[in-house]
């Protein structure tokens, strides 16, 4: 596991969480905020797992 890959997962927890917390205060703005930080939560894992792919075939 590289650092893309954690980082993205940490921001994609961060995001669920700040959109819940939005939903409770009822902040459109939060949810909002939460829902984009899991985007790019999720996109950053992703290029870290494509990363790890790489990294794994030029081994082979």
């Amino acid at each position: 596991m590289n650092t893309d890959q954690v980082k993205g997962t940490l921001k994609d927890a961060a995001g669920k969480v700040q959109q819940k917390f939005g939903e409770l205060v009822d902040s459109p703005e939060q949810e909002a905020k939460g829902i984009a930080k899991q985007v790019q939560g999720t996109a950053q894992k992703k290029a870290g797992d494509l990363k790890e792919a790489i990294h794994d075939a030029a081994k082979k």
